[in-house]
């Protein structure tokens, strides 16, 4: 079976007249993992919730399998991370995880310590870092063709991030996913290929010289 391929194209959105995005063009496949860099402020965040459909712009074309997608979130097609807890107050962890988590990983997942210790608890009960542990978790691990992390590597220590680093390479054997962080490095790491969003508009990156062409880091 061909892996399903997520298009996105033709993206407009401006706040207050001032154009925000006006170039996009990005492809992402099932089995690889693509990642997207910018500065703050850029627009990554904001494109990744058009993609994902809960911001609407005043024009784009989302596609998966040249299917017009207007709400990337409905039937389990795309899953998001954004940078805040997105989990509701007062429902167990594990009644939320039955929901979110993909039937071919729920042994792994259940057999995570994470999940063993709090499964019982509800997210207000959690620390900061276990929830943010546990939410990414959850998408990783979701029923969705196609995930979107918004900065996961922000509020974890290097160790987790690295076992992060090594489950995103894993699940990207059967989804696609797109990925955001401040820490480029790991960007580069866990990604097969780099777009940079510099100025609205979408650029390849073929290699760490092309960031530095755009001015995005220094050369080094």
């Amino acid at each position: 079976m061909e892996p399903s391929v997520l298009k996105v194209d033709s993206v407009q959105l401006e706040f207050d007249n001032w154009p925000i995005l006006r170039d996009i063009w990005l492809q992402c496949k099932q089995g690889e993992v693509l990642g997207l860099l910018g500065r703050n402020g850029s627009g990554k965040s904001t494109l990744l919730k058009v993609i994902f459909g809960t911001l609407l712009p005043l024009h784009k074309y989302v596609s998966i399998d040249g299917v017009f997608t207007q709400y990337g979130y409905k039937q389990n097609r795309i899953a998001y991370l954004p940078q805040f807890s997105y989990l509701p107050k007062g429902i167990k962890i594990k009644s939320l995880a039955a929901m979110l988590i993909d039937q071919q990983y729920w042994q792994q997942f259940c057999a995570l310590n994470i999940y063993e210790k709090h499964q019982f608890k509800k997210p207000e009960q959690l620390s900061g870092g276990e929830l943010r542990q546990l939410e990414m978790l959850m998408i990783i691990y979701s029923k969705a063709d196609f995930i979107l992390l918004d900065e996961p590597f922000t509020h974890v220590t290097p160790v987790q991030t690295e076992y992060f680093k090594q489950l995103i390479r894993e699940v990207a054997k059967t989804k696609g996913v797109i990925i955001t962080d401040h820490q480029y490095y790991n960007v580069l790491d866990v990604s097969h290929r780099i777009i940079l969003l510099h100025e609205g508009v979408t650029k390849p990156i073929d290699n760490v010289d092309d960031l530095v062409t755009y001015h995005y880091i220094s050369n080094i």
